[in-house]
C-alpha cells in the first residue's frame, strides 16, 4: 500500500485541536489530478463543510494544468468529498456543536487515488498556542540534553 503526501496544512495543528480523523476521497477532473501530481495544490487556506448532506471541500487550490489542451479548470472550485453516510451524519453532528470545523489535514495518494484526511478540530485560542509553544521548546531541550548525554 503506497501512501505518499502530496499537501499538508501546517496551520492545522498549530490552529486547532484535532479530535478525530477521517479519510475522503475527493470528486476530481482528469487536468486537476495531473495538476496534482505535478505538485501544484495548496491545502493551506481550505476548508470542508457538510451541505445537504453532501461533504465538500472548498478553497482547496490546484493550479491550472498547464499541458492541457482544451480543458481547464477553475483552480478554486469547490469539490465533492466522497464519504460514507454515517460519516457524513457524525460530521454534521460534530460540526453543528460550537466551535467545531472540518480541517483539512493533509492530500495523499493511496492506490493511485487522491485522498484527503479530514479533522474535526476545535480552534485553539492564543494561550494554547503559546502553550504547544513552551511545550515543543522544552521537549527541544530535554531531547538536545540527551543526546549530550549519550553522545
Amino acid at each position: 500500500m503506497s501512501m505518499s503526501d502530496i499537501a499538508t496544512n501546517r496551520k492545522a495543528r498549530r490552529d486547532f485541536h484535532i479530535s478525530e480523523k477521517y479519510e475522503a476521497g475527493i470528486e476530481l477532473k482528469g487536468t486537476e489530478v495531473k495538476s496534482i501530481r505535478a505538485g501544484k495544490v495548496n491545502i493551506g487556506e481550505s476548508f470542508a463543510r457538510i451541505d445537504k448532506g453532501q461533504a465538500w471541500l472548498y478553497q482547496c487550490d490546484i493550479r491550472p494544468y498547464e499541458q492541457a489542451s482544451h480543458e481547464f479548470h477553475v483552480p478554486l472550485r469547490n469539490r465533492r468529498l466522497l464519504l460514507h453516510k454515517k460519516e457524513i451524519r457524525r460530521m454534521a453532528m460534530l460540526t453543528d456543536q460550537k466551535g467545531a470545523t472540518l480541517v483539512p489535514l493533509r492530500l495523499y495518494w493511496k492506490n493511485g487515488r487522491v485522498k484527503v484526511e479530514i479533522g474535526i478540530g476545535k480552534g485553539k485560542d492564543q494561550r494554547d498556542k503559546r502553550q504547544d509553544l513552551k511545550l515543543a521548546a522544552h521537549n527541544r531541550e530535554v531531547e538536545r540534553e540527551l543526546a549530550r548525554i549519550h553522545k
